[in-house]
């Protein structure tokens, strides 16, 4: 038997890294950022990655009690979950492509909401000060 050259581990090692990093839920960039790395975040929970099945479960419920119209949860699913454009998600919807932006940019921004009240009443999550460029100076990070 030969020794593989091939580094099987590479992405896995990849994603962990990108994972490590917070993200600052408490507004729509960050909430953004999180539904991006969703198919990431659904591949590390099937290899037993526990942080992301937190993560994903905690979406999940920020989603159900951000109040989505059918509309914003379909805008959501077809961009994030499926990774299609605005545009293709709009003909698929039967709307146009700034209808599927604004549903989304509205979803995200309940989104966001949802994880702020949950940091302002203690429900696992803080508001965490760092230090940045000026613009988002806090995040929102689980306890």
């Amino acid at each position: 038997m030969g020794v593989s050259m091939h580094d099987k581990q590479k992405g896995d090692r990849k994603y962990s890294s990108q994972f490590s990093a917070r993200y600052a839920l408490d507004n729509a960039n960050g909430v953004r950022l999180l539904l991006a790395n969703y198919n990431a975040l659904k591949s590390r929970q099937y290899l037993g990655d526990y942080d992301a099945t937190i993560i994903l479960i905690d979406l999940e419920t920020a989603i159900s009690k951000a109040s989505l119209t059918d509309r914003q949860r379909q805008a959501l699913r077809l961009v994030f979950e499926e990774d299609l454009t605005q545009a293709e998600a709009g003909k698929r919807m039967d709307i146009v492509q700034k209808n599927v932006s604004e549903a989304v940019e509205r979803a995200v921004n309940s989104i966001a909401d949802v994880y702020f009240y949950w940091a302002n009443h203690g429900e696992g999550y803080d508001i965490v000060k760092t230090k940045g460029d000026g613009i988002d100076d806090e995040q929102i990070s689980a306890t």
